[in-house]
């Protein structure tokens, strides 16, 4: 479960779809649950549940098993979730603009502060009431609004140097769909986003189901 006395990146990916799973039972009333009875819902063992939770200390109880909206909550607080981050997108194109919408539909604490774009015709426009701003004035932008997330939305051979401006400019994460890996100190938390592979894996499995 622990990578040299660290939670393991399996884990942490595990935690946001128990929080999803968890919200729907309070949006129907479930007010507790058991590992048998989740595993049912989330796909995974009810052992391999246990686990996970216990890498951040008890939550359930035997016999009882576990308060949802309680789960919920410290499933939250350890994904970071019971905080505001302000966010600055890098390319207002079609991509750019989707994230730039879903955000604002999500409401988890996630602000879009600012949006950035080099084409001229889409400086000035408005997303979600928001100006997207010359990627000139990134620097500048950045020394007077701290932004704790960078996401990258422009082509592959301008990702690095973007992640190089955003980092010099204080952000401490970045949320990366460019097609290409970015590389950074290890003070700073990657998320690179390859839509790509997605898509071939799904592929691969379309593929072996169907022979």
């Amino acid at each position: 479960m622990k990578e040299n006395g660290k939670i393991s990146n399996a884990v942490i990916r595990r935690l946001p779809r128990y929080r999803r799973v968890l919200k729907e039972l309070m949006k129907r009333g479930i007010e507790r649950i058991s590992s048998n009875d989740l595993s049912l819902l989330i796909g995974y063992t009810a052992s391999q549940i246990r686990q996970d939770l216990n890498n951040f200390g008890g939550f359930g109880q035997q016999g009882y098993g576990y308060n949802v909206e309680g789960l919920y909550a410290q499933i939250g607080s350890i994904l970071g979730l019971d905080r505001e981050y302000k966010m600055a997108i890098i390319g207002s194109g079609n991509l750019g603009q989707a994230i730039a919408n879903y955000t604002t539909y999500y409401r988890a604490g996630f602000v879009v502060s600012a949006i950035f774009d080099v084409n001229p015709k889409l400086i000035g426009i408005s997303i979600n009431g928001i100006e997207v701003l010359d990627y000139e004035n990134l620097d500048t932008f950045l020394e007077e609004n701290p932004i704790d997330i960078g996401i990258i939305c422009t082509t592959k051979s301008s990702a690095q140097d973007v992640a190089n401006r955003l980092i010099k400019g204080g952000v401490k994460g970045i949320w990366n769909f460019a097609p290409v890996d970015i590389e950074v100190n290890d003070d700073i938390s990657v998320e690179n986003v390859h839509l790509s592979d997605s898509l071939n894996t799904l592929a691969y499995y379309i593929s072996h189901n169907q022979k």
